[in-house]
């Protein structure tokens, strides 16, 4: 079962690019590997190239759930978005309602979450419970310290 997910068209580029990434250059820096590895001596008893064999294991692996977000990966078409109610790409300014703290996030996918940026995963417990409201609607989520009220005060692009 694919899970389709949306990116931004820079979110979608940078996804790619490292997957070009590591079917390229990670692919030829680990074949460089074992074949050091190899040289060495007896492949029996040589742990430079078993671990360089796990890690090749690794990058491959890496690459393999690459491939499949990319391929179910969409981008946004962030001219569409309805600006009445919180959804992916949404700007949402919140307030926290127990001690009036102001916050501004970006909802995004979870791979491009980025708190220092202000991106937040549309899977997070914020996220989760920001979707769907409009401004001025009070959002009750439930976080690991308990249930929070935000209230949505701005909704823009």
């Amino acid at each position: 079962m694919s899970k389709i997910s949306y990116y931004t068209k820079e979110g979608l580029q940078k996804l790619k690019d490292e997957l070009h990434n590591l079917r390229t250059k990670g692919r030829a820096d680990m074949a460089k590997q074992i074949a050091e590895a190899r040289d060495k001596g007896d492949l029996s008893e040589n742990a430079e190239y078993d671990a360089a064999k796990d890690a090749q294991g690794h990058l491959e692996l890496k690459i393999s759930k690459l491939e499949e977000i990319v391929s179910n990966a969409r981008e946004i078409d962030d001219s569409n978005i309805d600006l009445s109610k919180v959804s992916i790409l949404s700007i949402v300014k919140i307030k926290n309602v127990a001690n009036n703290a102001l916050f501004t996030y970006t909802l995004v996918a979870e791979e491009e979450a980025d708190l220092k940026l202000g991106k937040i995963s549309v899977k997070s417990p914020i996220g989760k419970g920001l979707l769907g409201k409009s401004a001025g609607e009070i959002a009750n989520i439930d976080t690991p310290r308990g249930t929070m009220k935000f209230e949505v005060l701005e909704i823009s692009r």
